[in-house]
């Protein structure tokens, strides 16, 4: 049986409230349904001022759906942890944590968008700064101890339930993320497959006495949709997958390494890259992992849910 996997970024570039509200609706309803059907993690994002509805709030995604589920892990991929005040995020991660029993996993990101930095009134030119300061912020609030925070002593309640704290990494691709997540003793979570950087990573660890792990995406990473017909999927629904693809790509600078960065143009270029993948039912129970990407690119919620039915039906076969 395959690791699966759910994916949510509520995309729909219609903008219509209407369609959103009912895309968000089904977020929770699927949340529900793969809760039942095996699904080991849903993963969330954030983008803000984003054309499409790229969905803002990771945190309250999580957990809607951790409240809606019992066994099913969160993930974000990435929480843009210096567009935040640290201590609102310590409190929403120690509660959520709280509430789930553990089940929020948070990668936390730099951020790439210097138009994100600008909208929320953060400073682009200072961010490695911000990202120090706020990783070491939530760290301190977690210990549920009194600590100094801006000349002050506070104590932050309430204290989390997994110990240390709740299960974060620093995410990025460059040497300065490595160096940051082995100066913090914190596990590294690059955005690609980088051999490289994780030597670099390990080798900063042992530097500073620390100890963590490297979780590397594989060489391939594939985003799924389940279909009887896989040509009939792609001629329907392939423009979908382009609108995620697309804008994602736009954002992508060179000196960024992403898995998922995609160069097509259209949906046949993009079906021939490999980054977004439709199978048949009985294809996707031979994979070792799914990334089951239902609600991809705006595409209609019904048959966002006939994917992830048939896919739910070939596990139980």
């Amino acid at each position: 049986m395959p690791l699966s996997l759910i994916r949510f970024n509520l995309i729909d570039p219609s903008l219509n409230s209407e369609s959103l509200s009912l895309r968000y609706q089904a977020m929770l309803e699927m949340a529900e349904f793969v809760d039942k059907n095996s699904f080991f993690m849903a993963t969330f994002e954030e983008h803000h001022g984003a054309d499409n509805a790229w969905s803002p709030t990771p945190l309250i995604n999580a957990a809607t759906v951790l409240a809606r589920t019992t066994n099913l892990s969160a993930s974000i991929s990435a929480l843009l942890l210096p567009l935040h005040d640290p201590i609102r995020v310590a409190e929403d991660i120690a509660v959520i944590d709280l509430m789930s029993g553990g089940r929020l996993t948070v990668i936390l990101g730099l951020g790439y968008r210097p138009s994100e930095y600008q909208l929320l009134g953060k400073d682009w030119g200072n961010r490695g700064k911000l990202m120090d300061e706020a990783v070491q912020t939530l760290l301190n609030a977690w210990t549920g101890e009194p600590f100094e925070y801006r000349g002050e002593t506070h104590q932050i309640t309430p204290s989390p339930v997994t110990k240390p704290h709740p299960f974060i990494m620093i995410g990025g691709t460059s040497k300065v993320a490595a160096r940051r997540a082995a100066r913090f003793g914190l596990p590294l979570s690059p955005a690609a497959h980088l051999p490289e950087l994780e030597a670099y990573y390990y080798e900063q660890c042992e530097l500073n006495g620390t100890q963590g792990f490297c979780a590397m995406p594989d060489q391939e990473t594939k985003m799924t949709f389940v279909a009887e017909d896989p040509d009939k999927a792609w001629a329907e629904l392939g423009q979908f997958f382009l609108n995620e693809a697309s804008k994602y790509a736009s954002w992508q600078t060179s000196d960024i390494s992403s898995a998922v960065h995609s160069h097509a143009t259209n949906p046949n270029e993009l079906r021939k890259e490999g980054i977004y993948q439709v199978v048949t039912p009985s294809e996707a129970v031979q994979l070792e992992r799914i990334v089951h990407h239902p609600l991809c690119g705006g595409m209609p919620v019904d048959k966002a849910w006939e994917s992830l039915q048939l896919y739910a039906d070939a596990l139980a076969d």
